[in-house]
């Protein structure tokens, strides 16, 4: 049984509800498609306000924040991408001013 604001079906939270999405890039080629292209575009689609993708598979690992979705066209407005040893800061919602850097990510690879 879902607790909160549910879908249809019960099973979970509605899109709504949601305002940070958090990803971890998985290992292999299949899901790194999935998770870097399919589900952008899906949680763009969902109105989604905020996508961070943290990219450890990418040669020097790489921060990836997306923000304003464009549901209409599953796309964003902003997608910014940085390589490890950056900070990435959310930029508004619950989680505004939360740093992703070299704490979380690991230090800048060469």
């Amino acid at each position: 049984m879902c607790v909160g604001p549910c879908d249809e079906d019960d099973l979970g939270v509605r899109a709504e509800a949601v305002y940070l999405i958090v990803e971890v890039v998985s290992p292999g080629e299949r899901n790194q498609d999935r998770d870097r292209v399919r589900k952008l575009r899906e949680y763009a689609r969902a109105g989604i306000p905020i996508y961070v993708g943290i990219d450890d598979y990418d040669a020097q690992g790489s921060v990836t924040l997306c923000t304003g979705p464009r549901p209409d066209k599953a796309d964003w407005e902003d997608i910014h991408r940085v390589y490890y040893g950056t900070d990435v800061t959310i930029p508004e919602g619950p989680a505004k001013g939360f740093v992703i850097g070299e704490t979380i990510t690991g230090p800048k690879r060469s």
